[in-house]
């Protein structure tokens, strides 16, 4: 979320990746440039700190250079729902140095969102028929970027046994639901901002509250600039069926307490 999250992932990240020996880090980078979608310097400088795919949403488009980059980095994918006619990719299959393949996807809600998207579960449906786990791909990483958690949690009980792993994006606000469900696939409402928490979901306090209490704009909204605070979600998966076998919420530096693994 804005500059202060985009630091946080410059400068935690690496450190992570050796610490934790993370096999492969997928950033949600929908609100990275100002707020507002993605930029292709922005992306550049989150790939290059250790990212292996950054998954995008609603937003996506909101910076119009990303119309024709995402068409030259596969390692950008927008939601399989976002329209038929949208550049890119929904789907990305990154590869650790082991060689284990990892599927990642995104699909956009439908609930409480502000345009009507395709139905989600018969395009994840469709990507998890092609790629079940155990087979070209070793685990499977499901964003679902939307804002009911009904609808998130419906995702993953749909995706339950099919997919490592279904996070939810969008709300930007943690939640306490980190699970392992019936069938071994990892479940988070949402994973969280990585921003300055001092605010109201990452934007400078001032407007949203004036535009509450009085339901009229001065000004536009600009992301909280403070240390921010690195959300997520950690788990690892069976080489063998793809099922995760351990599963953490992520929070560190910033506002929100720390995590350690």
């Amino acid at each position: 979320m804005g500059r202060a999250g985009r630091q946080a992932i410059i400068d935690k990240l690496p450190k992570l990746r050796s610490t934790w020996k993370l096999d492969v880090i997928v950033v949600n980078g929908e609100n990275a440039t100002s707020g507002a979608g993605l930029s292709p310097e922005h992306a550049k400088a989150i790939l290059s700190a250790g990212a292996d795919c950054i998954t995008l949403g609603d937003h996506a488009f909101d910076q119009k250079d990303m119309l024709s980059f995402i068409e030259k980095e596969p390692r950008i994918i927008r939601p399989l729902n976002f329209a038929k006619s949208a550049p890119g990719r929904g789907v990305f299959i990154a590869s650790d140095t082991r060689g284990r393949k990892l599927l990642v996807t995104q699909v956009l809600g439908q609930v409480f969102m502000k345009r009507p998207f395709d139905d989600p579960f018969s395009a994840i449906d469709e990507v998890l028929r092609c790629h079940p786990l155990g087979g070209q791909v070793q685990a499977t990483l499901v964003d679902v970027h939307c804002e009911a958690t009904s609808e998130k949690m419906a995702m993953g009980h749909f995706c339950d046994g099919r997919a490592s792993a279904v996070v939810g994006t969008h709300t930007h606000v943690p939640t306490a639901d980190t699970m392992i469900l019936p069938a071994g696939t990892a479940f988070q409402s949402d994973a969280g901002m990585c921003g300055d928490y001092n605010s109201i979901i990452g934007m400078e306090k001032t407007e949203p509250m004036r535009r509450f209490i009085t339901g009229m704009s001065k000004g536009r909204f600009s992301p909280a600039a403070q240390e921010a605070t690195l959300s997520g979600v950690y788990f690892e998966t069976n080489d063998a069926t793809g099922h995760t076998s351990l599963v953490n919420m992520v929070r560190l530096g910033g506002r929100l307490q720390e995590a350690t693994l």
